[in-house]
């Protein structure tokens, strides 16, 4: 967060875009499983704070939608590796139709990372288990500084706004510390879970890719 947005003076920091977000008329996202829910979360946000309309896809489906795509637009390709065959197609899909690229990515040195024109570091550390918390929840940290950022260069957050998303922001560690206080609490939820062969998450709003992510997380570790 600290590399997105300065706590102190609560504004987010500017950033070297190859585009402006106040001169663009659309956003294109695309990704593969957790990637593609923390970008189905971040369009509510680009929409909601910086007006911005937005298209996600998930990456094997991007190409073959054969969306309309203009020079004058932006994507974002989200991925922890950086290498996900998918949505590194699916860059270069837009790459020929001349769009800027950003790249979130978890490895700097990774081919999606050098095919494209900014690279939005996620800075999570190497991802040692199967389910992709750590990297989810980096992902999320930088698309909401993003769309912070694009409400600002758009006009659509004041100055207060943008220090109370920021301020927001800055509390969100403390509240990672806090769940993992819980670790008794959730193991004997996990315990009476174990005994389910099905289970349903229900959310609204952002909760909505929330609950699938969580959805994706019990389906990879439990095979529930």
């Amino acid at each position: 967060l600290a590399h997105y947005v300065d706590f102190v003076s609560g504004k987010s920091k500017p950033l070297d875009l190859p585009f402006d977000f106040a001169r663009i008329g659309r956003l294109a996202l695309s990704a593969c499983g957790t990637a593609y829910l923390a970008g189905l979360i971040s369009k509510y946000w680009f929409e909601r704070y910086a007006r911005l309309p937005v298209d996600i896809d998930v990456a094997s489906e991007f190409r073959y939608r054969e969306m309309p795509l203009s020079a004058n637009d932006a994507a974002f390709f989200i991925s922890q590796s950086g290498e996900t065959a998918d949505t590194l197609a699916s860059l270069r899909y837009c790459r020929q139709a001349g769009m800027k690229i950003g790249a979130v990515v978890n490895v700097r040195e990774s081919t999606m990372a050098r095919e494209s024109d900014v690279v939005l570091p996620t800075l999570a550390g190497p991802e040692i288990g199967v389910a992709s918390t750590k990297a989810f929840t980096c992902q999320l940290s930088v698309l909401a500084a993003l769309a912070v950022r694009a409400g600002v260069a758009r006009g659509t957050i004041s100055p207060d706004e943008e220090k109370r998303l920021v301020r927001e922001l800055s509390e969100a560690p403390r509240f990672a510390t806090q769940v993992l206080e819980l670790a008794e609490q959730i193991e004997g939820i996990s315990r009476e879970l174990s005994r389910h062969k099905d289970v349903l998450y229900l959310g609204r709003d952002t909760n909505f890719p929330l609950a699938m992510e969580g959805a994706l997380k019990l389906k990879e570790i439990s095979y529930i």
